[in-house]
């Protein structure tokens, strides 16, 4: 039977907007939606923005899941102008709270109630973000709270490839980022910092969009008691995600470090890459030159000052 999600909310419980973004993953976003029916927070609206999808995912959707809201694109507007869409959305259409959720993950029916709960708790939070796990491991953490160091060049998940026990990362803390897989953020901060910036081609836009938030005087929280399921990388992997995430790590870096940071971060960003290249190495030779190649372009695209072609 199909669940009819109310569509407004009260002081006890502000109406929630969930944006999934979808481009040809029509069987992760179907599962997806799947789990968010199981959802026991309410009043719920989801919408799918989907990016020019071929897959069928569209008509699946509207099919499968008739009280999703779907945005069909013309073209892949990518991810952070396709949230940005939805966000305006969101904000038009009087949400209190809005969800960024990656189309790949699954989560748990009591993760949105407990998220709403750390945002009432903080009268400073603007965002929050659940304990995040990798779905072919259910108990391995992917995500416990993001850290960035200026001096090293580092953009990182706390916790990440570890296995979960009841000592670890189980308070709910202020970090310094989270992750765009998964980020509820209150209006009120929505309003301040406007939406993510579309200059960034692929990830750090998470990133900077929390900094924005803690510069505009709020606090992103990572709330561990709510819990999801991430298919990592199932859209983007390989070759194509490191060179996009260095690209987008340096455009972070490019807007946030100042000139004393620099020689460390090239350092630091030179005794990761190589680190990264001897890790693979021993896994999976191929997959380390393939790395290898995708670094050096990237290091010179950046040297040059190459665009990104969209």
């Amino acid at each position: 039977m199909n669940q009819a999600f109310p569509k407004t909310g009260n002081h006890a419980n502000p109406l929630v907007w969930i944006l999934l973004v979808n481009w040809n993953g029509k069987n992760d976003t179907l599962a997806c939606l799947a789990s968010l029916r199981k959802v026991t927070y309410h009043p719920l609206h989801i919408l799918v923005i989907d990016n020019a999808s071929t897959d069928g995912s569209v008509d699946a959707i509207r099919v499968q899941f008739p009280e999703v809201e779907v945005l069909a694109n013309a073209r892949n507007e990518r991810f952070a102008r396709a949230n940005n869409q939805g966000l305006q959305m969101a904000l038009q259409a009087g949400a209190e709270f809005v969800l960024l959720l990656n189309n790949d993950t699954e989560v748990a029916p009591d993760f949105i109630a407990q998220l709403v709960q750390a945002m009432h708790a903080r009268q400073d939070a603007g965002m929050v973000a659940p304990k995040i796990y990798y779905h072919r491991d259910p108990q391995l953490i992917w995500f416990a709270g993001g850290k960035v160091n200026l001096w090293t060049g580092r953009v990182w998940h706390r916790g990440l490839r570890q296995f979960d026990s009841p000592e670890r990362f189980t308070l709910t803390e202020a970090v310094d980022y989270l992750t765009g897989c998964a980020i509820l953020i209150k209006r009120a901060c929505l309003e301040k910092i406007g939406g993510l910036d579309e200059n960034y081609f692929m990830y750090a836009e998470d990133a900077d969009w929390c900094w924005r938030a803690q510069r505009a005087g709020f606090v992103c929280l990572y709330q561990p008691t709510a819990k999801i399921w991430h298919k990592v990388s199932a859209s983007a992997g390989g070759s194509f995600k490191i060179y996009h995430k260095v690209r987008g790590n340096f455009l972070f870096f490019k807007r946030y470090a100042k000139w004393y940071h620099w020689p460390t971060i090239v350092l630091g960003v030179a005794i990761g890459a190589i680190g990264e290249i001897v890790r693979q190495f021993w896994q999976n030779p191929a997959q380390a030159m393939r790395t290898g190649a995708a670094l050096l372009r990237v290091f010179r695209d950046i040297l040059l000052r190459r665009k990104v072609v969209t």
